[in-house]
């Protein structure tokens, strides 16, 4: 039976980490295939196999990491991700609540996200620029109101159905955010009424569509940057760690030729 240090090995090496992804994304396919009756009913007892060894092998994975960093390896937060979603999927089986399950068993797809370490850096830049995002979401929030003010209060009688009150407006200006069949849905009727009100629209696009989003989606090319200069500097250290190992063991090594030379000569 294998050490600690080999089963460290085993559970860290890229084999191991390539092997759990490929199963994280055969489980996703059949989950997929699931969707389609004329697939799943003829061959429901395979399907319903397949997941019990693929989670099978989730418990074992999960299990193999518990004796492996023990305690610790719930100070990882990717961790406790895994554990909850294997555990609560074996919890789960054979239990009434079905509709829970088949949360799990989707969840299980997001573990992706745990085994690739490139996917890994994009989330925690998603979870650094939070604050930011939900400042960024606050004065949104604040625009779509004062602009749904000014919908209802312009164009209430002209377009009822988009502007009759504040939350059709809201609505309305959501879609319009979207850019979703703004121009010839909603705009050029408003237009041919109101020829001013492009004034309204395109203020409201590029104040929302265009400033706000680049914010968001500038933090969290910040963040993602950040973590990959943090990552270079953590490998140049390795490298120079082992840079400085390498020249010990080179030492070394000339000391006991020194010493073996010395000890013929005498």
């Amino acid at each position: 039976m294998p050490n600690s240090i080999q089963l460290k090995q085993i559970v860290d090496s890229t084999r191991f980490n390539h092997l759990i992804t490929t199963l994280i994304l055969i489980n996703a396919i059949f989950i997929g295939l699931e969707t389609f009756p004329s697939i799943y009913q003829p061959y429901q007892q395979l399907f319903f196999a397949i997941d019990i060894v693929i989670l099978a092998i989730f418990t074992i994975e999960v299990i193999l990491k518990l004796i492996v960093y023990r305690f610790s390896f719930f100070q990882n937060n990717w961790n406790i991700f895994d554990f909850i979603i294997v555990f609560g999927s074996l919890i789960l089986y054979n239990t009434p609540y079905v509709s829970v399950l088949r949360i799990f068993r989707v969840l299980r797809i997001f573990r992706t996200i745990t085994t690739v370490p490139s996917l890994r850096r994009i989330v925690t830049a998603l979870f650094m620029a939070i604050p930011t995002i939900s400042s960024v979401l606050l004065i949104m929030g604040i625009i779509f109101y004062v602009y749904a003010i000014l919908g209802t209060s312009f164009y209430a009688d002209i377009a009822p159905e988009h502007f009759g009150d504040i939350f059709l407006s809201l609505v309305t200006l959501f879609q319009i955010f979207t850019l979703e069949s703004w121009a010839s849905g909603i705009y050029r009727p408003i237009f041919e009424q109101a020829p001013l009100s492009w004034i309204y629209f395109i203020t409201f696009i590029v104040i929302t569509t265009f400033i706000m989003i680049n914010l968001i989606v500038g933090e969290i090319v910040n963040n993602a940057q950040k973590i990959t200069d943090e990552i270079e500097d953590e490998t140049e250290d390795i490298k120079q760690d082992t840079s400085e190992i390498t020249e010990l063991r080179k030492e070394m090594r000339e000391i006991k030729q020194l010493l073996e030379e010395k000890d013929r000569s005498s």
